[in-house]
């Protein structure tokens, strides 16, 4: 994937996000494999391609709740969850940790998500 995800303020781990307002902020460009590859959530290449296709933004906020949605899934014993944070749906594979699809808001409506054993709103 040649296409870069810019973001305004810089994506941290999720152990250190409490630090981000210590850090000084960047307009530094950060290319979307940098940022998945910090994160203990994967991301698969479909899911890539429906983030940067419809542009939905991903910040260390919203990537910390979605991760925080796998955990209480994964603690429900779900396998497949549908995750809807902020008018956005990720379709998660709770067990590898991956989101396998994005969904944005204007796509979300009429959308039928199949296989999946759960749903977490946050």
């Amino acid at each position: 994937m040649t296409e870069r995800v810019y973001f305004p303020q810089p994506v941290l781990p999720p152990a250190q996000v409490g630090q981000a307002g210590k850090q000084k902020e960047t307009n530094k460009e950060i290319s979307f494999a940098e940022i998945l590859s910090r994160q203990s959530l994967k991301f698969s290449r479909h899911a890539q391609e429906r983030i940067a296709r419809r542009g939905i933004p991903l910040d260390s906020g919203r990537l910390q709740r979605i991760q925080e949605a796998v955990d209480k899934a994964a603690a429900k014993g779900a396998r497949d969850s549908l995750i809807l944070v902020d008018n956005l749906a990720f379709v998660v594979s709770v067990k590898n940790r991956t989101v396998v699809t994005a969904v944005d808001e204007s796509s979300l409506r009429g959308n039928v998500f199949t296989n999946i054993d759960s749903a977490v709103i946050i």
